[in-house]
């Protein structure tokens, strides 16, 4: 994302990745959609089928949900170090340990895409708490999750196999929390590869 942009011989600030409006240069987001979302409320549980616990840092609505977009689907990777942010600071310390495993996106997904949104979460967040970042999980099959309806999730999820070696400790990391599908098909694969801890983080989670 480029921050600033000449101009008729002048600078334009860069602009919100939520609302598109103007903002500081270097911002990802301007400061009104930044207070929006510092007034989001995490949501912690004990989660889908498999896992200990799971948190979010926000429901999916609002800036938050505009965030979302703007990394997935029109490619704001620094978006990435934002939400990054906003988990470290706002994660119980229990659940930042273990090693970091990205929520695997199918590979055609990701080559279309040219990268995979839960991986540049997963790395950015590994640089900030200098956890370990594994990627140990592959997928294949089970479709696209976007769009379909919950009971086609819960009874088609995705194909998720452990490639290398599995953390004992694991941190998953996601960008959405739906229905958990595709969130316990990747703790099956983690524990049948040696995981007894699976956890997972994700930025939003739609109620």
């Amino acid at each position: 994302m480029k921050v600033l942009h000449a101009v008729a011989g002048g600078l334009l600030p860069s602009l919100c990745a939520a609302c598109g409006r103007s903002c500081r240069p270097g911002a990802v987001a301007c400061t009104r959609c930044t207070r929006r979302l510092a007034e989001a409320e995490p949501l912690a549980g004990n989660g889908p089928q498999g896992l200990d616990r799971t948190w979010s840092s926000a429901p999916h609505e609002g800036v938050a949900r505009d965030l979302v977009a703007a990394l997935k689907f029109r490619r704001l990777l620094p978006v990435a170090g934002t939400m990054a942010e906003r988990i470290r600071w706002l994660a119980p310390a229990s659940l930042l340990s273990g090693a970091i495993v990205p929520v695997p996106t199918a590979t055609l997904r990701s080559m279309g895409r040219g990268f995979d949104p839960a991986a540049e979460i997963a790395a950015a967040l590994a640089a900030r708490t200098e956890m370990p970042l594994a990627g140990c999980l592959r997928r294949s099959g089970g479709g696209r999750q976007v769009g379909r309806r919950r009971a086609d999730r819960l009874g088609h999820p995705p194909q998720v196999h452990v490639r290398g070696e599995v953390p004992r400790s694991v941190l998953l990391v996601d960008d959405v929390l739906t229905t958990g599908a595709t969130l316990s098909a990747c703790a099956r694969a983690l524990r049948s590869g040696g995981a007894v801890r699976v956890v997972a983080i994700t930025f939003t989670r739609r109620l």
